[in-house]
C-alpha cells in the first residue's frame, strides 16, 4: 500500500455561514494569516484584500455544491447554525457540504456542538444529555449538533474533521491560546467549559493548517499557565 500524501496548508479556504458569530471570526483570522479566503453566505461583506464574498444560501444545497466546486478552495469551514434548532437543515447543509466535497479532495472542517462530546469523568454521558453543561432549552440544538456528527461519520472517505466548541462559547479577546483535545468536554480547575469565538477560529484556522489524525477534536480556553 503506498503511503498516504502528506496534507498541505490550504491557500484557499471556503467559509460557510461566514457572516455568523464564529463565521466571520474565522474568515478575519484565515486572512490575517495570508490566506485567501472565500466568504460564503446568503448576504456577505468584505473590504479585506484576501477576502472574496460569494453570495450562497446555504439551505440551498445546488447553490453551496455549485459555489464549492467552482471555489477552488482546498479546504471549507462549515459552520451554520439556525435558532430555534432545524436538524432537517444542518444534516442536508453538512451531507451537501460533504457530497460536493469528497471528490474533490478539499479538505471540511465542521465546527459543530459540545453536545456531541463526552461528559468528563463519565464517558458514557453525552453532555447533550447531562443538564449540568447543557440546560433542557438548548438540548435540541445539542442533539442536532450529534446528528451533525452522524452525518460526517457517514462519510468516511471524506477528508473532514469535527470540531466540538466547550460548553460556552461566546465574544472575547483573541490570546492565541487554547488547549486541544479530543472527544472529550475540556474543564478548567473551576470545572468551567469556555472559549471565546476569537480563540475558537484561531484553533478552526490551526487544524487546517497542521491536521491531527483525529477525526473528533474540541478546544477550550487556556490560561497560559502550566
Amino acid at each position: 500500500m503506498e503511503p498516504k500524501p502528506e496534507k498541505t496548508t490550504p491557500s484557499t479556504i471556503a467559509v460557510l455561514g461566514a457572516t455568523g458569530m464564529v463565521g466571520s471570526r474565522v474568515v478575519a483570522e484565515a486572512a490575517r494569516r495570508g490566506h485567501r479566503v472565500l466568504a460564503l453566505s446568503r448576504t456577505p461583506t468584505s473590504d479585506h484584500p484576501n477576502v472574496t464574498p460569494v453570495p450562497v444560501d446555504a439551505t440551498d444545497a445546488h447553490a453551496v455544491r455549485d459555489a464549492l466546486t467552482a471555489s477552488a478552495a482546498q479546504a471549507v469551514v462549515l459552520t451554520v447554525r439556525t435558532t430555534p434548532a432545524d436538524e432537517a437543515f444542518l444534516v442536508t447543509a453538512t451531507r451537501t457540504v460533504l457530497d460536493a466535497a469528497a471528490p474533490l479532495g478539499t479538505r471540511v472542517l465542521v465546527i459543530g456542538g459540545a453536545g456531541a462530546l463526552r461528559t468528563p469523568g463519565d464517558p458514557a454521558l453525552p453532555v447533550a444529555d447531562n443538564p449540568a453543561y447543557v440546560p433542557a432549552e438548548y438540548r435540541p440544538v445539542a442533539l442536532a449538533g450529534i446528528a451533525q456528527l452522524h452525518t460526517c461519520r457517514s462519510h468516511p472517505t471524506a477528508d473532514w474533521t469535527y470540531l466540538s466548541p466547550p460548553a460556552l462559547l461566546q465574544p472575547g479577546p483573541r490570546t492565541g491560546r487554547y488547549r486541544r483535545g479530543t472527544d472529550t468536554l475540556l474543564t478548567d480547575a473551576d470545572g468551567r467549559s469556555w472559549i471565546s469565538a476569537e480563540d475558537l477560529a484561531v484553533a478552526a484556522v490551526d487544524a487546517l493548517r497542521t491536521p491531527g489524525p483525529d477525526r473528533h477534536i474540541t478546544v477550550a480556553h487556556h490560561d497560559g499557565t502550566p
